[in-house]
């Protein structure tokens, strides 16, 4: 990944990368962090060192990508998913996402993936450098083709309509003289009554955000995936088709959902970010510089999410792949138990480039041996009466050169940590964004 440092009051990018020139009246290091709630963890999305007798500035990130302020106002920072500092080339980190959300099981876990500052002044970017809308979208599709599946729900919500030798709910007395008594129309009245349909006011608003999505997917010139757009599409079109999508901003500010349904819960604070990205305009999609508020993406979560479905995919019956494993107030990535494939592991999922040659930090050896070896883990193995059994370890990590995509047919046991009893290591590949003279291929 690449740091590029951006003076915003003309867009320009520096020519030197990792070390800029400039005063940028630092009298000490300067970081911006991001806060993992569920870990409690604070991590520096990058950080700078300044040297103030040179008056120059290095970079050093951490596994975030995004754009932020450095200075308010005056300068920013961009960074992307690039693979190294030597390529060009980009991890596709949308095809990485649309690969883990496959499995239900995973979008129950995204809530940390990304952070908005919409308090922060917007910052001014081209189209192609917005890596959050698209990554708000696929989340949100996934959830709807969810909804969809499950079956939308019915609720209660107001209808005014002019009736006809009737009255029902209640009579609007204003809109009644106006409409009808002032036109002749003596036996029309307007009434505010109660209906019990899918036409309520979650569904609505989803209907909405659907609209803007539809509108915004066609400018996405590096996201692959036309067969799997008109597939959800064509599979979600159907269900609201007898949905309005009519929303005011109001009704956009105050939704509440009800927690008997989680996925809409989801899914409407997606629309609502969806809408307020595009400011509740859709002629804003056509912009080709947008202004985006300061966000950042956490690719080391995207990565866990990825081997999460990856796993699954492996071990499809439930229970044989557990994630986020909580005990003695530390939170494991991965146990693996798998009695049809004779598997009982504790896994951690690392995404560090350095590791592509196979050459695991010491630290991450001794963090995911420790968790191997506390009594819960051997109590959920149902190993709790064999403590003399050593409970077999494995770090997967991102590795271009691994020849592997996924996890079929693989011996997580053939590749082994030296000097370490029954600690294993595997890389795999991830989707890539091949970039050349400005346009970009997925592979």
């Amino acid at each position: 990944m690449i740091s590029r440092i951006y003076e915003h009051y003309n867009g320009r990018a520096l020519k030197k990368e990792y070390d800029f020139e400039g005063d940028l009246s630092f009298n000490e290091d300067y970081s911006k962090q991001f806060y993992r709630k569920s870990r409690n963890e604070i991590i520096d999305c990058f950080r700078i060192y300044s040297n103030n007798e040179t008056k120059t500035h290095a970079i050093s990130n951490s596994y975030f990508v995004g754009v932020d302020w450095i200075i308010e106002k005056k300068k920013a920072i961009y960074i992307q998913p690039k693979l190294n500092e030597y390529s060009e080339d980009e991890t596709d980190y949308l095809q990485m996402l649309f690969s883990a959300l496959k499995h239900e099981e995973v979008s129950k876990h995204t809530v940390e993936l990304f952070e908005i500052k919409w308090d922060k002044p917007t910052i001014a970017i081209t189209q192609q450098e917005d890596l959050l809308t698209p990554l708000l979208i696929v989340q949100f599709l996934t959830l709807v083709k969810q909804i969809v599946r499950k079956g939308l729900k019915k609720s209660y919500y107001k209808v005014e309509n002019n009736l006809h030798s009737k009255v029902k709910g209640k009579v609007l007395v204003s809109q009644t003289i106006k409409q009808n008594l002032v036109k002749n129309k003596p036996l029309r009245t307007f009434c505010s009554y109660d209906e019990f349909g899918f036409n309520g006011l979650e569904n609505r608003l989803l209907k909405k955000a659907l609209s803007f999505v539809e509108r915004y997917l066609p400018t996405i010139k590096n996201l692959q995936t036309d067969d799997y757009t008109a597939e959800i599409f064509n599979y979600i079109n159907p269900a609201f088709q007898f949905v309005s999508e009519e929303v005011s901003l109001y009704d956009v500010n105050n939704t509440k959902t009800n927690v008997f349904y989680k996925e809409y819960k989801e899914a409407i604070h997606l629309a609502k970010l969806i809408l307020k990205r595009f400011g509740y305009n859709v002629s804003n999609i056509q912009e080709k510089t947008i202004n985006t508020p300061p966000f950042w993406i956490d690719m080391s979560k995207l990565f866990e999410l990825y081997v999460y479905g990856k796993l699954k995919e492996r071990f499809p019956l439930k229970n044989d792949v557990k994630y986020l494993f909580k005990t003695n107030y530390q939170e494991l990535d991965f146990i693996i138990d798998s009695k049809l494939e004779n598997y009982q592991m504790v896994v951690d999922a690392k995404y560090k480039p350095q590791y592509k040659d196979g050459n695991i930090n010491k630290e991450d050896i001794r963090q995911v041996s420790g968790y191997a070896r506390m009594k819960s883990v051997y109590k959920e193995l149902h190993k709790e009466n064999n403590y003399n059994q050593v409970i077999d370890c494995l770090i997967i990590y991102s590795d271009q050169g691994a020849g592997r995509k996924d996890f079929a047919n693989v011996n997580f046991r053939e590749e082994t940590e030296d000097n370490y009893v029954q600690f294993y290591k595997i890389g795999i590949e991830l989707p890539t964004l091949i970039v050349n003279n400005h346009t970009k291929k997925s592979l």
